[in-house]
């Protein structure tokens, strides 16, 4: 028996949630370079988790990571020594989705993030530093953050803190573990979802 699903049909097959771990400090250091990358894949008809895809990155502009990024991310030293670079873990990503069929032009799938930082601000940067290609599929994406504004009629000041809150949903995992954050992010969509909520892009075009 198929599960029924009781929300109204998206626009999109998938979503794929994603949400960077970066280098930082305080004062915040340049350039900031990804250190953990994670993506859910969600499925828009019944808005669960088919597949994830997760890595972290060896920085190479600063590869030591400081005290208040470990504080920040959770993410200690010895996880991202002798990981992968940015390039060879956006080979990956490319591997992943072809093997996912979301590189198929009849396969309608967009990016879902907190905020517009992720593919507007850190990943175009810092490919651009890198002198690395972007792909076409990162150049569009839902600000969930807007989303969730048009849904509830209140701007998230606190991100999935108060959206979290606003829909009465359990924070999952720790604030700022990328994948966590991911788990979150597919809560909240879902619970939007059920409520009616029809996801569209909101990122301009580049």
């Amino acid at each position: 028996m198929a599960a029924m699903v009781s929300f109204p049909p998206q626009r999109y097959h998938y979503f794929l949630v994603l949400d960077f771990e970066a280098t930082c400090d305080k004062p915040q250091i340049h350039p900031q370079e990804i250190i953990e990358f994670p993506i859910l894949k969600l499925n828009g008809r019944t808005m669960e988790i088919e597949s994830t895809f997760h890595m972290y990155v060896q920085p190479v502009v600063h590869p030591q990571l400081t005290p208040f990024c470990t504080e920040l991310t959770g993410i200690i030293q010895a996880m991202v020594d002798g990981q992968p670079s940015l390039q060879q873990v956006l080979e990956r990503v490319d591997e992943w989705m072809a093997k996912e069929g979301l590189l198929d032009p009849n396969v309608k799938s967009i990016f879902v993030t907190c905020g517009d930082w992720d593919l507007k601000v850190m990943l175009p940067g810092q490919c651009q530093y890198l002198g690395l290609p972007v792909a076409d599929y990162f150049k569009q994406w839902i600000n969930l953050k807007k989303a969730y504004s048009f849904a509830m009629g209140c701007w998230p000041k606190n991100g999935l803190l108060d959206m979290n809150k606003g829909l009465s949903l359990q924070h999952i995992g720790r604030p700022h573990s990328g994948i966590d954050d991911c788990k979150n992010i597919a809560n909240i969509m879902k619970t939007l979802a059920y409520r009616g909520f029809i996801f569209k892009q909101t990122s301009k075009p580049f």
